[in-house]
């Protein structure tokens, strides 16, 4: 038996990117920051913060693309996944780690309104192979 499920709460550091694939399935990519405190050798407090690419799909990715917004606090639960591929300036292999998100719920209110949290998620993300990119 195996388990693979990531669970986040931080802040978008950019506003969603939407695409499509050939078949029209909704795409949209973003990063989210999470911040960790801890103290440094002299006893001083340090936060430190990690970055995560975000991809949603489909219905979820439609929603994410109309009220998200950099600076909100969103939970992301979904897979993490590697991707393969070369990079297209000078061809070389890169590798991409990736939240593949299930599920995306509003935190808090979005930047420069006010509101209420709200919740989406979708059954299944796409496989790998349905992905052309």
């Amino acid at each position: 038996m195996s388990l693979n499920k990531a669970m986040l709460i931080g802040h978008l550091g950019q506003d969603p990117e939407i695409r499509y694939t050939p078949m029209g399935l909704p795409v949209v990519n973003f990063s989210i920051a999470t911040d960790e405190g801890y103290l440094d050798k002299e006893g001083k407090r340090q936060d430190r913060v990690e970055w995560y690419r975000v991809v949603v799909f489909g219905k979820v990715a439609l929603t994410c693309n109309e009220f998200l917004k950099k600076g909100r606090q969103i939970f992301v639960e979904g897979r993490i996944r590697t991707l393969d591929f070369e990079n297209k300036i000078d061809g070389r292999k890169q590798r991409r780690t990736e939240i593949a998100a299930s599920r995306v719920q509003f935190l808090g209110t979005a930047p420069a309104e006010g509101g209420e949290s709200d919740a989406i998620e979708e059954a299944v993300p796409p496989s790998d192979s349905e992905i052309p990119f």
